[in-house]
């Protein structure tokens, strides 16, 4: 047999494994997490489209409020499709750690000003 058949071969078993079968387990690693970090108060939205509020964790399952006249409803917690509550917190921590290096880059510029300045005056 030909060894660049083989090469070949084990070159598209790899590919195949870099662009399929390790992204659908990384995916499916986040969601496990997401559906394991689920807390009472936690603002959701299900897979259906369903946003409620967490009031009640029963091992697998949830119970959620999902209006103001304080309907509620048990749901799997594998119909759960995103964290508003993560998701509005990492939003604002990334909008505070961007807010933080626009200050820490203005600072670094007025320093750098404030030093050419200096030898400008001092010359």
């Amino acid at each position: 047999m030909d060894y660049s058949m083989i090469l070949i071969l084990v070159v598209m078993v790899a590919v195949f494994y870099f662009m399929i079968i390790r992204p659908e387990k990384k995916k499916k690693k986040e969601e496990e997490n997401l559906r394991n970090s689920l807390k009472e108060g936690d603002k959701i939205t299900t897979i259906g489209g369903i946003v409620g509020k967490i009031v009640d964790i029963k091992g697998d399952n949830i119970v959620i409020e999902t209006s103001m006249d304080r309907v509620r409803m048990e749901l799997a917690k594998w119909s759960v499709m995103t964290n508003n509550t993560a998701q509005e917190a990492a939003q604002k921590a990334r909008a505070e750690a961007q807010a933080a290096a626009k200050e820490k880059a203005a600072a670094k510029k007025a320093e750098k000003e404030r030093k050419k300045n200096e030898k400008k005056n001092g010359l």
